[in-house]
């Protein structure tokens, strides 16, 4: 009788586990606080420079006080007339505001316009740089004759000192599509909305940012400029009365309070762009290069 051979059974194995995708993996508790760290501590350590050099120049006496206030004057200053500061602040944060919302949504528009019609763009083009040449402080007091000393040539100059750079950069985003997308778009079907919708403006995006990012801290310098014209409230208002009193303290205090308002601005549009472009490139290497 032949012995019968037993036959092993291979062990069950466990299923590969499908890797998960980077843009998936949660970031452990704390990395992205390490990250913003990382990022933010090279800026804040040299303002944190700048702010003891200007210590130490006022602490040993090397100007007068009447030219340079010491930081602790200015803070003083500030922490004694909170509200009134505080007042006029609210003043430039809206016009700059209003006329960076304005900016925005006459820049996009015309850009397309000119992108979608050569007649149009080679009719204004030259008219935008020739505008943009113009110093907007020389043709502010024509805005307070046309418009009064009320908001709206506050606003008219914050917009047009905004609206170049973000007709500009959504103009080259537009035009920098492959044309070999376009005509996939075309060969597939899709209609100039469909195109316009999923192709030209996602793909401009980036350089419309970009141009947000600078017209961000222009529109805080229309806003001013339009105030130091003809205005009776406002930081740049605060600053010209500051000056004409000789009270350095306080042209100091403003001064500093329009700056953090440009970089809370600017730090704003960083923050959105963030949110709507976590897939661009600059995204990426910004996320690599931090954890160097």
């Amino acid at each position: 009788m032949a012995a019968q051979s037993t036959i092993e059974q291979p062990e069950p194995t466990a299923p590969a586990r499908t890797p998960v995708p980077a843009a998936r993996r949660r970031d452990p508790a704390g990395a992205g606080l390490l990250r913003l760290v990382q990022g933010t501590w090279r800026p804040a350590a040299v303002l944190a420079a700048i702010f003891v050099v200007w210590w130490a120049v006022t602490a040993a006496e090397l100007v007068k006080p009447y030219l340079v206030p010491s930081p602790g004057a200015t803070l003083d200053v500030v922490l004694d007339q909170g509200s009134y500061f505080a007042h006029h602040t609210w003043i430039t944060t809206y016009e700059t505001v209003l006329g960076f919302a304005i900016a925005i949504a006459v820049g996009v528009l015309s850009a397309v316009v000119m992108v979608y019609s050569p007649t149009v763009e080679k009719s204004l083009y030259p008219l935008l740089l020739f505008a943009q040449v113009i110093p907007k402080i020389a043709i502010a007091p024509l805005f307070i004759v046309w418009l009064g000393f009320g908001l709206s040539p506050k606003v008219v100059v914050a917009v047009l000192m905004a609206f170049f750079p973000i007709v500009i950069s959504t103009v080259t985003g537009l035009k920098s599509i492959d044309p070999e997308m376009l005509q996939l778009s075309a060969t597939m079907g899709a209609g100039p909305g469909q195109t316009f919708a999923k192709i030209r403006f996602p793909a401009a995006l980036p350089h419309l940012f970009a141009g947000l990012k600078v017209a961000a801290t222009m529109a805080v310098t229309g806003a001013v400029v339009g105030e130091f014209v003809g205005a009776n409230e406002g930081l740049g208002y605060v600053i010209l009365q500051a000056n004409g009193n000789l009270d350095t303290p306080t042209l100091f205090a403003g001064l500093l309070i329009m700056s953090l308002l440009g970089v809370v601005l600017f730090v704003v549009v960083e923050v959105l762009e963030k949110f709507v472009l976590p897939w661009h490139a600059s995204r990426r290497t910004d996320a690599a290069t931090t954890s160097l």
